[in-house]
C-alpha cells in the first residue's frame, strides 16, 4: 500500500470549529510541549525510541531511522500500539490523526491501524505543525476582528459567575486554570502555554465563525498565574468597551469566601483526601499571603498573617469558617480595592455601564444582544 493511498486532510477550520477528536501519535514529550483541547496522546514511539531514531536519522540517513522505529515498535508491542488507537477510534469513529509534520510517523500510524484493525483514519497534511501555524494566524487576525466587551469590578463582586450566565463569553481564567490573583492557583497545574494559546484560538475561532458576535471576557491583566495573554488579544481587550461589575462589601466577602474557602478546599480534599486536603490548602493560602507581603508591607502582612492563621485554627478545630471573614475583608479593602482604584483611573474613558448584576445582565442584552441566564444563587457550603 503506497502512502498515497492512504488519506488526508486539510480542512483545519472545520477540524477544530466542530471539535474533531484527534489522536495525537506523538511522543509524550511532545505532546506536553503543546497539543489541542480535543486531543489524546497514544504515541507510536515514546520518547527514549524517538531520541534513539533521531540519532539513526542523523547518522544514517531516513531510511535506516524509519528501519529502526518499525524494529523497536514491533511484535506484541506493535500489536499493543494498534489497540490503543483501536480503542480511541472505536470511541471517536469521526477522529483524525497526527504527528508533528505528517509524514512518516502518521503514516505508519495509518497503515498498521488499516493492516491490523480494518480501520481507515485520516491523518491531518502537515500534522502538528501545520495545526499549530493555523491557529496562531487565527489567533492574530480574530482578535484584530472580534467585539469583546471587558467585565470589571472589584474582587469579589462575581465577575467569574457573571461571565458564566452569558452565552457569548471567553472564560479566560478557565483556559488558563487560575483565578487571576494571588489566590488564583488550583491543585491542578496550569495548562503549557501553548496549550492555553491553542484553546483561546479554538474558542475565538468559534465565536467569529458564529457571526462574530459581542462577547463577554473578565477584565485581565497581561498575565494569568503564569501565563500570558497572547499581545493581539489582550491589545483588542485594552481598547474595548468595559462594564463594572457593582456588589456591596458584604456580598463581595461572600463570594470571596466561597471561591477561596469552599471551593478551593473542596478542590483540594477532592484531589488530596479529607486530612491532607486540608493541610495542602491552609499552606495554600499562607503562602499566597506570603508571597504578596513586600506589597502589603510588613505591618499589614502580619496583620492578616494573623487574622488568617487563627481563621485556620478554628476552622481546623470546629469547623467553623466564619474566622475567615476578617481576612478576606482586610485584604479587600487593604490591598486589593487600593489597585483596583489605581488601574480604574486609567481605563476611565472606556467606561460603558457600571451597576450591579441584574442591571449588568440587562444592558449586555439590550446594548450588544449578549443573553445572559437566570441569577444563580451560591450557598455557602458548611
Amino acid at each position: 500500500m503506497s502512502p498515497g493511498e492512504l488519506k488526508q486532510i486539510d480542512n483545519l477550520h472545520s477540524l477544530f470549529v466542530g471539535d474533531v477528536p484527534l489522536l495525537d501519535v506523538r511522543a509524550p514529550l511532545e505532546f506536553a510541549e503543546g497539543a489541542f483541547p480535543t486531543a489524546e496522546n497514544h504515541p507510536l514511539i515514546d520518547d527514549e525510541q524517538r531520541e534513539r531514531i533521531g540519532i539513526e536519522y542523523k547518522e544514517a540517513g531516513q531510511e535506516q531511522a524509519v528501519a529502526l522505529g518499525e524494529e523497536l515498535v514491533s511484535g506484541n508491542l506493535k500489536t499493543e500500539r494498534i489497540a490503543r488507537w483501536t480503542e480511541f477510534l472505536q470511541r471517536h469513529p469521526d477522529a483524525v490523526l497526527y504527528c508533528f509534520r505528517g509524514g512518516k510517523r502518521s503514516e505508519i500510524s495509518q497503515r498498521w491501524l488499516l493492516e491490523g484493525a480494518g480501520i481507515s483514519c485520516p491523518r491531518v497534511r502537515g500534522g502538528y505543525k501545520a495545526m499549530r501555524r493555523f491557529l496562531l494566524d487565527q489567533l492574530e487576525q480574530n482578535s484584530r476582528q472580534c467585539r469583546p466587551i471587558v467585565i470589571g469590578g472589584r474582587t469579589g463582586v462575581g465577575k467569574t459567575r457573571l461571565l458564566e450566565r452569558c452565552a457569548a463569553r471567553i472564560d479566560l481564567e478557565a483556559l488558563a486554570n487560575h483565578r487571576g490573583s494571588a489566590f488564583g492557583q488550583h491543585v491542578q497545574p496550569q495548562p503549557a502555554q501553548i496549550d492555553f494559546e491553542n484553546a483561546l484560538s479554538i474558542t475565538l475561532l468559534k465565536l467569529v465563525d458564529a457571526g462574530n458576535p459581542f462577547f463577554v471576557v473578565e477584565d485581565e491583566s497581561r498575565n494569568i498565574g503564569s501565563r500570558h495573554v497572547p499581545p493581539a488579544f489582550f491589545a483588542r481587550m485594552a481598547n474595548a468597551p468595559l462594564v463594572l461589575l457593582e456588589a456591596s462589601d458584604e456580598e463581595r466577602v461572600d463570594i470571596t469566601l466561597q471561591e477561596y474557602v469552599h471551593d478551593a478546599l473542596a478542590e483540594f480534599r477532592a484531589a488530596c483526601g479529607e486530612d491532607d486536603g486540608f493541610r495542602q490548602w491552609s499552606d495554600y493560602l499562607l503562602g499566597s499571603v506570603d508571597r504578596i507581603r513586600r506589597r502589603l508591607g510588613g505591618d499589614r502582612h502580619a496583620q492578616v498573617r494573623a487574622m488568617l492563621d487563627a481563621a485556620i485554627e478554628r476552622h481546623a478545630l470546629s469547623g467553623d469558617i466564619e474566622g475567615h471573614r476578617s481576612w478576606i475583608a482586610f485584604l479587600l479593602h487593604e490591598y486589593y480595592d487600593g489597585m483596583y482604584e489605581y488601574q480604574l483611573t486609567r481605563k476611565a474613558e472606556r467606561i460603558a455601564f457600571r451597576g450591579e448584576s441584574a442591571a449588568v445582565q440587562e444592558f449586555l442584552r439590550q446594548t450588544y444582544g449578549i443573553r445572559c441566564g437566570n441569577t444563580q444563587t451560591h450557598r455557602l457550603s458548611q
